[in-house]
């Protein structure tokens, strides 16, 4: 496994925005997909968003036209731009990872607080 360090999660209020980045430690020519799941406590972890080596993305419903989600080839850095922040988009924000071997990563979880 690939390990993640996450950052730039915080508490902000509704209609503000937020970046969260993540980056591998090591063995980076093996990562394919980077991107961010969520999870609220007592529910199943959900997809937002993910970006292959290719630069093809894939979002949630919820967060289309909100959140943009990137990576830089070079060091594969994974980023989470989230813009328009709602009260549901409270959780605990988790950095993916799946490498050329079909292994998944996660890191240790970013918590976001949206509230006035």
């Amino acid at each position: 496994q690939i390990q993640l360090v996450e950052s730039g999660g915080g508490l902000v209020q509704p209609g503000s925005s937020l970046t969260l980045s993540c980056a591998p430690t090591s063995v980076l020519w093996r990562i394919e997909v980077m991107g961010w799941y969520r999870q609220i406590p007592g529910k199943p972890r959900e997809l937002v968003a993910t970006a292959d080596r290719r630069g093809d993305t894939n979002y949630a419903d919820s967060v289309k036209a909100r959140f943009t989600v990137w990576r830089t080839i070079s060091n594969s850095t994974v980023f989470l731009q989230m813009n328009s922040l709602k009260s549901e988009d409270s959780a605990v924000y988790f950095c993916y990872s799946k490498d050329i071997g079909q292994v998944e990563s996660w890191g240790q979880g970013t918590q976001v607080t949206v509230s006035s």
